[in-house]
């Protein structure tokens, strides 16, 4: 997964991702808004989905909390994000920018055709 996130206490993000699923890869967006953090960072994440019965499970509305930080290529951090289907997401992410990030958001997937 890509994305953007700008923060200065708010924080919003967009990108998008690549799903790798029974053999198969699925292209996906990704928005969201959240708060908590300072700065500007692109993300690349990459990680595991746990508990993902069906591909229609993916998309949808998940709470993430999220913690790392940026200084040029310099990072740490993990994100984890949970939607209502209880679908899990532990992404490890790597940042470029100046960033501090600790806090949550509201992050929305929507599956491409």
């Amino acid at each position: 997964m890509q994305q953007v996130q700008a923060a200065f206490i708010g924080s919003g993000a967009t990108g998008d991702g690549t799903l790798t699923y029974r053999g198969r890869t699925y292209s996906f967006t990704v928005s969201g808004l959240g708060v908590g953090g300072i700065g500007v960072s692109t993300i690349d994440a990459r990680g595991e989905v746990y508990d993902l019965q069906t591909l229609q499970d993916f998309p949808g509305t998940y709470a993430q909390g999220r913690y790392g930080f940026a200084i040029g290529e310099t990072s740490a951090g993990d994100l984890w994000l949970k939607n209502g289907n209880g679908v899990v997401m532990h992404l490890k992410a790597k940042r470029t920018g100046l960033m501090l990030s600790l806090g949550g958001d509201a992050v929305v997937i929507t599956m491409r055709r």
